[in-house]
């Protein structure tokens, strides 16, 4: 197999598997996951704010989902590690998806899209943008962008440091995109910095001169003038 195809066969099995997580794990507070090669298999870490859900009673959804990831993505021998969100607000993913289900219950979009960047803000973001595209009011699809603080679209931050989240809300209209992006608190931006005040320099210390005679300062005879005096 060419190395192209490979990566685009790896990247293709990503997306299925990231969206066949985000509709089971939907309840538990899906917020990411991710997949890494080990001697012993396959690592998947799923990232959820309730955990508990997501391992099931006595194990039994965990172990369901690892028998579906062998099986339907030709995961190799895929070891599934929960971990819980400590701070939900920083996650884009879950923040996406809590945006998504207000609009399905009906709130207005400006309403939804300005509460959850007031959410994400109020919680010590370095900004935050929310993008909401569909048909908000009418027949019509136009998009609608909410933006707050400090955001990288570009370059490598923006793949880096930038957390993105991406939801689908269904309606009676169709379907309206969400994607949220992200700066969480404490993130290392490259083109951030401080100036450094310089230390002042003490004076020099006055020299003490040690006065000198006439007597240190006489020239000593060469040998041919002290030949001279002798005789």
């Amino acid at each position: 197999m060419a190395v192209e195809r490979k990566f685009i066969t790896e990247g293709v099995r990503k997306a299925r598997v990231e969206k066949y997580l985000s509709k089971e794990l939907k309840r538990a507070g899906y917020g990411g996951m991710d997949i890494a090669r080990t001697p012993l298999g396959t690592q998947v870490t799923i990232f959820a704010e309730k955990p508990g859900i997501v391992i099931g009673k006595g194990g039994k959804l965990v172990h369901q989902l690892t028998q579906d990831l062998a099986q339907s993505y030709d995961i190799e021998s895929p070891q599934i590690e929960v971990q819980q969100v400590n701070n939900p607000s920083f996650n884009a993913q879950i923040m996406a998806e809590r945006l998504a289900n207000a609009l399905e219950r009906g709130w207005y979009f400006r309403k939804a899209g300005t509460s959850i960047m007031r959410r994400v803000m109020e919680s010590g973001a370095l900004g935050c943008e929310v993008v909401i595209a569909g048909k908000l009011t009418g027949a019509r699809a136009r998009t609608q962008k909410f933006t707050e603080g400090y955001i990288k679209h570009c370059g490598e931050p923006s793949n880096t440091i930038v957390e993105k989240g991406y939801a689908v809300a269904v309606k009676k209209l169709g379907v309206i995109g969400v994607q949220v992006k992200l700066v969480p608190a404490g993130a290392k931006l490259p083109d951030h910095f401080s100036v450094i005040e310089q230390e002042k320099k003490r004076p020099a210390q006055n020299a003490s001169v040690t006065p000198v005679s006439d007597a240190d300062t006489e020239e000593p005879a060469l040998p041919d003038e002290e030949f001279a005096e002798e005789q």
